[in-house]
């Protein structure tokens, strides 16, 4: 989907992201969801902070495929793309820490660049845990 590169973009699409993979299975409150709906809100404010062009959207794209739910984030701003070493924040500031989080709680991350257009798509990937299902009995 496409989202207008506001703060209020951003926020449409980290609720979007977490509707989805509700209605996929993997309930709101559950530890995919909670975890995939942090990473897109790290991702869609980098995309709205650092790869904003005026007059130019962002996209998100959510697929879940086998056993792999992905995330990808793409903006107009090729040229700002962010570190794929040790992401790092400056001890006095208050922002720089999203990347340590995707880094944390991503099983693999990293930047690809926007073919045929301008820009970069930053993805995420997590491994889904195994579906457990249970009997339910009547007494």
């Amino acid at each position: 989907m496409r989202f207008t590169s506001t703060p209020r973009g951003a926020r449409l699409a980290r609720r979007l992201v977490s509707h989805r993979l509700d209605e996929w299975g993997h309930p709101y409150t559950g530890p995919l969801n909670e975890t995939l709906t942090l990473i897109t809100a790290e991702l869609t404010a980098n995309a709205v902070r650092h790869g904003h062009v005026p007059g130019r959207d962002f996209h998100v794209r959510l697929t879940l495929a086998g056993d792999t739910c992905r995330i990808e984030v793409t903006d107009t701003r090729g040229e700002r793309l962010p570190c794929l070493t040790q992401p790092q924040a400056d001890a006095g500031t208050e922002s720089g820490r999203g990347l340590l989080l995707v880094d944390a709680l991503a099983d693999k991350w990293g930047v690809a660049p926007r073919p045929p257009a301008p820009g970069k798509t930053v993805w995420a990937e997590i491994l889904t845990p195994p579906t457990t299902y249970r009997l339910l009995t009547g007494t």
